[in-house]
């Protein structure tokens, strides 16, 4: 039998006396998209240590981003989505707030053409870089957030243009997190012609979080206290440090000149007083 719980949002079905949570979640633009093998292996941690069953799986159809989270909003093909939050998408849907990549997303490299990179060593202030035009997704939060700082940014709707735009200097550089640079600029589908420029990087506070629909109470409680007890038993940073250590250390952050800007778009529930849930170069060590 399967009993619906507030519409579409939450699937659980019922054998003899064990439940099984049903979650989907967006699946990739393409084989080669990597961007989603991170938050599901954190979402199957979370869901076991719950000690639940649960069968976890990718939407039928790929979905861009805002498709993804309108979708959600209507409960319908998908019921958890891991997004950048904003004021707007907090009221919009239920946020689990857990940075799940503790703050590395706000953490960007320069995604540039590979004849571009003696134009960027004349770049020593930050009204220097806010001169050139970067390149963002049409509805991505960080998209406010560079336009708020000052920048022209040049926008598309479709993840894989954003990476032709800049090949066709229809904009100087591509701002990515540190977490997603180096699967693209390694894979052929996306690095023609270009590179990750060496010298310089822009922070900012920012924080990627599972959503699931306002009404989907019950599975939001379930995943974040998963990701409590992950937090608590150290299998949550041991996933992290698994994941990200090779990335961190090929960005190579202390020799970078990195400009700060700000997040006005920042909800103020985001934990921020937690530092255990943030990445701090200057207090946790990461160990191979």
């Amino acid at each position: 039998m399967v009993k619906l719980i507030f519409g579409l949002a939450l699937l659980v079905t019922f054998t003899g006396q064990a439940a099984t949570w049903r979650l989907t979640y967006p699946r990739a633009m393409s084989e080669s998209d990597q961007r989603s093998i991170y938050p599901v292996k954190l979402l199957a941690l979370a869901l076991e240590k719950t000690g639940v069953r649960y069968s976890l799986k990718p939407s039928e159809r790929i979905m861009l981003q805002n498709k993804a989270l309108k979708r959600l909003m209507d409960s319908r093909d998908v019921n958890v989505v891991w997004s950048v939050t904003d004021k707007q998408r907090e009221q919009q849907l239920l946020p689990i707030r857990i940075p799940i990549y503790k703050g590395l997303i706000g953490w960007r490299l320069l995604l540039i053409r590979d004849d571009m990179p003696a134009r960027f060593k004349y770049v020593q202030k930050l009204e220097h870089l806010i001169k050139l035009i970067p390149i963002q997704g049409r509805d991505w939060p960080d998209t406010k957030i560079l336009q708020a700082n000052g920048f022209n940014v040049t926008v598309d709707n479709a993840y894989g243009n954003l990476f032709n735009l800049l090949r066709r200097a229809q904009g100087d550089f591509f701002p990515r997190s540190v977490v997603e640079v180096w699967d693209e600029i390694d894979n052929p589908a996306y690095n023609t012609d270009l590179m990750v420029e060496q010298e310089i990087a822009i922070r900012y506070p920012e924080a990627m979080y599972f959503f699931v629909n306002k009404k989907s109470r019950p599975l939001a409680s379930l995943i974040e206290k998963g990701l409590e007890i992950a937090i608590a038993d150290g299998s949550f940073e041991q996933l992290f440090v698994q994941t990200f250590q090779g990335k961190l250390d090929r960005a190579n952050m202390p020799n970078r000149h990195i400009f700060e800007l700000e997040n006005s778009f920042l909800p103020t529930a985001t934990p921020r007083e937690r530092k255990e849930l943030w990445y701090d170069p200057d207090v946790l060590k990461l160990d191979q």
